[in-house]
This record gives structure tokens, sequence and C-alpha cells, in this order.
């Protein structure tokens, strides 16, 4: 009898935290890496959400609380739904985990069953088909690509979708893309989703606030109200609030899967921490005039990313209208010989000789299911931001 479990064995680790340990371990070293790696704002957490969590520990709000989530953030919840989204959800329909990527596991083991397939589009957030995986479902794949800015097209969604489809995952900003969809864009996509019943949504809006210029984000259940009883609309305060230490995810959606997903919470890690939750009140609930400051200085770094990567010898880079990442096509680059005499195979290949000889860490496309690119996160500074591109320009152009 094996000790392990099988479903190990269909699981990788994510390439995200791979890269960003091997980035830790050379500056430790003593190497000056410039860490591209990680979807992890710079900024800090605004004092009134810590001021609000720093008043729960003098309230005594240490203790456990209930398995979904204390009723005020439910309930604050419910509200941010109503006034950013235009979505009608009782706080009962609504819980709180450990996190975003907490909200989508506990949705899908609570609903899938053996031989039930989960589309993912690719490029994906590392962890979805992993998730799918240990759950006992079967990931499958809706491909994106660079001509259409890496948004799923509404044909190739159809070609996706079989009968043992249970839901698809969608994601709006994408990690790692950068990728959203306006509401026509959106549209299209919830017209074939409206033709096939069978079909729930997961929508991954985690990265909602981060959008440039003129763009106006919307979600699933918003474009569609049809779809409103098969969607889970997932959300969190980690990006937009820079709270990702606090490990607060939310979502709501219809009664049935919320009870199912807290039945599932009951048994694995009950409730959330008091304190973040507290906090996390504050978050829904408070001044939003960080925002306008976060998108300002996130929009002014992907300008910068997006212009140095495009002067860059063998780099294709779309303007993506939000989150905080780009996902440069470096097909040209494959088949090429760096310095050290190593020949670029794969696009996993480029960014371990870019961490080798520039230390910078950035992420290969393949392990978000479509390369040949690679992803860069710009929640840095422009200062590092503009050094780390100058390497990559370097690194490209003695590529032979």
């Amino acid at each position: 009898m094996a000790f392990l479990a099988d479903a190990l064995k269909r699981v990788k680790p994510s390439a995200t935290i791979t890269i960003t340990q091997k980035a830790r371990d050379l500056k430790a070293q003593g190497k000056d890496v410039i860490s591209l790696s990680v979807g992890e704002p710079d900024f800090d957490t605004p004092d009134n959400i810590k001021e609000a969590a720093i008043a729960a520990i003098r309230r005594g709000e240490t203790k456990y609380t209930p398995v979904p989530g204390i009723p005020q953030l439910r309930e604050a919840i419910a509200r941010k739904f109503k006034r950013e989204n235009g979505l009608d959800y009782k706080a009962s329909q609504t819980i709180v985990s450990t996190g975003g990527k907490h909200v989508i596991y506990n949705a899908l083991l609570a609903t899938l069953n053996p031989g039930d397939e989960v589309i993912c589009v690719s490029p994906y957030w590392v962890s979805y088909p992993e998730m799918v995986a240990l759950c006992g479902g079967t990931a499958t794949f809706a491909e994106t690509y660079l001509k259409n800015d890496f948004k799923l097209q509404p044909e190739d969604l159809e070609k996706a979708i079989t009968p043992k489809t249970k839901w698809v995952i969608l994601n709006s900003p994408s990690n790692p893309s950068g990728a959203a969809y306006s509401h026509a864009e959106m549209k299209k996509l919830t017209d074939v989703l409206m033709r096939h019943p069978h079909v729930w949504i997961l929508t991954d809006d985690m990265y909602e606030h981060l959008v440039y210029g003129d763009f106006q984000f919307v979600t699933p259940a918003q474009v569609e109200p049809a779809l409103y009883e098969r969607t889970l609309t997932m959300n969190g305060v980690s990006k937009s609030y820079a709270m990702t230490g606090w490990r607060i995810g939310y979502a709501a959606g219809p009664d049935q899967l919320i009870k199912a997903m807290d039945l599932v919470q009951g048994q694995q890690t009950s409730g959330t921490s008091a304190i973040s939750q507290w906090a996390a009140v504050e978050a829904l609930d408070g001044t939003q005039e960080h925002i306008p400051v976060f998108k300002k200085a996130f929009e002014r770094r992907r300008d910068l990313v997006v212009s140095m990567l495009n002067q860059t010898r063998g780099l294709k880079c779309p303007v993506p209208e939000g989150a905080f990442y780009v996902y440069p096509d470096c097909s040209a680059l494959i088949g090429k010989t760096m310095p050290n005499g190593k020949k670029v195979e794969t696009d996993e290949d480029l960014v371990m000789g870019l961490l080798e000889a520039e230390a910078v860490a950035a992420v290969h496309g393949s392990s978000f299911g479509l390369g040949p690119n690679f992803r860069i996160s710009y929640a840095t500074s422009d200062e590092k931001l503009e050094e780390a591109c100058r390497r990559i320009q370097r690194f490209c152009a003695e590529l032979r």
C-alpha cells in the first residue's frame, strides 16, 4: 500500500512559488536580484484598515468565528456586490474563506465528481488545474491567442464545452496576462454559456479594481442576470487593498452552493481569522481613496514596462487592461543560444537563463498553460522595473 495519495501524482508545484524561492536563495547569496515573479502589491495596507484590526484586538475580537464569516463582514460583502456590481445577494449567500484560492478549492471540492470537467482559460493562474485535480475533476482548456490580446473568443469557449463540463473558470482581469473583458466581450461569452445550462461559472474577480484608462470592469452575472443562479462570484481584499498576508477571500452565489461550501469549510479550516475579518469590513465599507492612487502607480508602471519590452529584441508585449502583469511573447528567441553556450529550447530555459545571467526573476509562460511567453509582475518600484527591463534588453540582445 502506497503511503502518499495517488492524487498527488496529478499535481505540480506552483511555478510562481518555485521561481520566487530561487530568487530568494540567490539574494541570500548576495546577488542583486530583482524579483518580478510574485503577484503581490508593494504598497502597505492602508492605515484605516490596520487601525480597524487594532481596534478589533482591543475589543477582544480574538475568538473563533462562524464558519462562513462574521455577520458584519458577510453583510459588508452583500453591500459591496450591490454597490459596485449591481448584484443582489443576501448575507446568507456569501462566504468568507482563507484567501481566494481557498474559496475556489472549497467550491470545487463541494461540487466535483470523478469525470467532471472544468474549463481553464489558457493562460490560466497556475493553481486552477491543480486544484481541479486535487478535487478529483479533470481540467480541460480553452486557448487564447496573442492576436486577440489573450482574450477568450466565444467560438473557442463553445468548442471547449462538452457534456461533462461542470464549471468554466473566468478570470478578468487575468493573472497572468492582465487581459480584461469589456461588457460587449463578456456578453459574447455569456451568450455561449446561456446555450449550455449544465455549465456553472466560477468568476475570479480578484483584480476588479485594478483596471486602467477608461476601462469599465464587469462580472458575468452582472452582464447576463439569467446566469445568476449558476454563478459563483469570487473576490477578495488581497490585491486592491494590499492585504495579501491578511488571507481573506470571499464569494457569493446560490444558497445550495454556499451551504455546501460552508459544510466543507466547517470540516477543513472552520472560520477565518477574526482580526482579519474585522479589517476586511473596514476595507469594504471604509474609504476607497487609496484605490485611485494604486491604479495611477500601476498604470504608469505598466506603460513603462510595455514600452521597454517592446523595444527589446525578440519580444512582443500587448498592453493589458488590468491587474499588474504583462505577458510578453518570446517565440522569436526560442532556438537561440545564450552566452554560456546553453540553447533556449523553451520559455523555462529563457527565464532560468535570465535569472542566472542578469538576476531578474520572471515566470515562464508554459507553467500558465500558454507559451512561449513569460509573466512579469510590475508590482514593484519604477526604479527596479526600469533596471530590470534594461537587464532583460541586455540578456535578449546577447542571444545568438
